[in-house]
């Protein structure tokens, strides 16, 4: 069984306090531990408090200061629920995002926002079940926002991130253990750059967690139909610079392009990711799918009409390749 998730990514924030004795992790009610085969990770009986400091349930409180402690020089790991992705977002638009540059770049900010992402998932309330929210940070100037699809990408970018002198919103999605095994020693993966996942010719596919597995089910499901998809995954939302390289050259070698997103149809990433190729690449097929503009139901038969899946994300594709055939 390869490591999941949870436990890639404390193991990054592990050896990297082991590295940086000024390392700090905040956290509310999640103790930072986890197991894998026999081996237990708690940060906090590891390197106690006030390193590993648990909180009382005020996610302004504790951005606010991961912020200040990133400003003394003091890295720090600031780490907030699902339900509240949103509560510490004017810190970030007004004060982590921005004072490293109204100060000359004097002031770093060695400063790491792991937000637990919502998802799609049944039987839960409109509130608890919003997912895409990444999108909103990711338009912020001054932050950068990172977003693993398998635990060896979550273990390298919290890494990459813990080290930037920026601010990093690390949006951990829960997604299947699966993907290259994890390395037990510190690695990068470098923020900014985008994953070939699966190589094609006849369109290209561009997704991020948690829409990667519904994407990876799809891309098998063409190869059977004789349709060959590159499938892309960006791994970093902000800055989109060093990304789009990557998707442009494979929609100028396919000519299509394909984006699913598990967030709302208006003003998600991927409707960036759209916007720039069809300015970069004139006369290329393009076709965008995303949760409707609508709160998600509880009701698991709903939810399910609303999202994107596999279904529909090869049924769109299989339409874009014949529209151009």
């Amino acid at each position: 069984m390869p490591k999941n998730m949870h436990y890639a990514i404390l193991e990054a924030i592990q050896g990297e306090m082991r590295r940086d004795k000024h390392l700090t992790l905040l956290y509310e009610y999640q103790r930072p531990s986890a197991g894998w085969k026999g081996r237990s990770i708690d940060l906090e009986a590891e390197f106690g408090r006030p390193r590993v400091q648990f909180c009382a349930i005020d996610e302004q409180w504790i951005v606010g200061a991961a912020l200040g402690m990133a400003m003394t020089g003091v890295p720090a790991i600031a780490h907030i629920p699902s339900m509240a992705t949103f509560i510490p977002f004017e810190l970030m638009f007004n004060h982590a995002g921005k004072l490293r540059h109204m100060t000359g770049g004097q002031a770093a900010f060695p400063m790491v926002l792991w937000a637990d992402m919502a998802t799609r998932a049944p039987f839960q309330g409109g509130q608890h079940a919003d997912a895409g929210l990444e999108s909103a940070y990711a338009r912020l100037a001054g932050l950068k926002v990172v977003i693993p699809s398998t635990p060896y990408d979550a273990k390298g970018l919290m890494i990459s991130a813990i080290r930037d002198v920026d601010p990093v919103v690390f949006c951990h999605y829960p997604m299947p253990a699966d993907g290259p095994e994890v390395p037990d020693e510190p690695y990068t993966v470098p923020i900014g750059e985008a994953a070939v996942r699966t190589e094609g010719d006849h369109l290209t596919l561009v997704g991020y967690a948690p829409q990667t597995a519904e994407i990876a089910r799809a891309v098998e499901a063409l190869q059977k139909d004789g349709i060959r998809a590159e499938f892309i995954d960006p791994r970093t939302l902000a800055p989109l610079d060093g990304v789009m390289p990557t998707i442009l050259a494979s929609v100028k070698k396919t000519g299509r392009l394909l984006t699913a997103d598990e967030g709302s149809y208006s003003f998600c990433n991927a409707a960036e990711i759209v916007a720039r190729v069809a300015e970069a690449v004139p006369g290329v097929r393009i076709k965008r799918l995303a949760f409707p503009d609508a709160p998600a139901p509880g009701a698991p038969e709903m939810i399910q009409h609303m999202r994107v899946d596999a279904a529909r994300i090869a049924e769109a594709a299989r339409k874009l390749v014949r529209a151009g055939s």
